[in-house]
C-alpha cells in the first residue's frame, strides 16, 4: 500500500511538473474590423493542449473611435479648442476625445504545424458571436504573425507566447 502511496505521489508530481509546459500565455495585438467599427484589439489568453493541438481562451477589448456628437473641435481663429455642442460652452479637451472600448472574449482550437504555421478556428463574442477562420506564420520562437477571418470579422496582427 506504502508503495502504491509513493507512485500516485510521483504521478502527481510529474504532471503537476508537466503542465506548465502544456500551457502557454498569450498576448495578442492586432487591426481590426469586429462589431461593425475599425479598431484595434489587444487581448490576453491562457492556451492548453498537447501534440500540437491547443484550445485557447481570449479575452481583451476593441479599441476604436466613438461617436461623440454633443463634443466637437471648434477652429477659434486657428486655436482649436473643444466646445459643447449643446451649450456653446467650452470644454475640456479630453471630452473631445472619441475613443471607445468594447470588451470581447474568443475561443480559438489550433493545430501547430511544426516550423510552418499554426491553424485552426475560433468563435468570438463581442456585438454578436462570429466564428472565424485562424492562421499564424512564426516570426521567432514566440512571436506570431496572425490572421483572423469570418463573417463580418477580420483582424490582423501579432501574437506572442510567453
Amino acid at each position: 500500500m506504502r508503495i502504491m502511496g509513493w507512485i500516485a505521489g510521483g504521478l502527481a508530481a510529474a504532471m503537476a511538473a508537466a503542465t506548465p509546459a502544456a500551457a502557454q500565455l498569450t498576448l495578442e495585438a492586432n487591426g481590426a474590423r469586429a462589431d461593425a467599427r475599425w479598431g484595434g484589439e489587444v487581448g490576453v489568453g491562457y492556451g492548453f493542449g498537447a501534440a500540437g493541438f491547443r484550445l485557447t481562451p481570449m479575452i481583451g477589448a476593441l479599441v476604436y473611435r466613438g461617436d461623440n456628437d454633443r463634443y466637437h473641435e471648434d477652429p477659434n481663429g486657428g486655436n482649436a479648442r473643444c466646445r459643447d455642442g449643446e451649450t456653446g460652452q467650452y470644454a475640456a479637451s479630453s471630452k473631445c476625445d472619441d475613443t471607445a472600448v468594447k470588451a470581447y472574449g474568443r475561443v480559438e482550437a489550433t493545430y501547430a504545424i511544426p516550423l510552418l504555421a499554426t491553424v485552426g478556428a475560433g468563435v468570438r463574442i463581442g456585438d454578436d458571436l462570429r466564428p472565424y477562420g485562424t492562421v499564424a506564420l512564426p516570426l521567432l520562437p514566440t512571436i506570431s504573425v496572425k490572421g483572423n477571418a469570418g463573417p463580418h470579422y477580420y483582424a490582423l496582427g501579432l501574437r506572442v507566447g510567453l
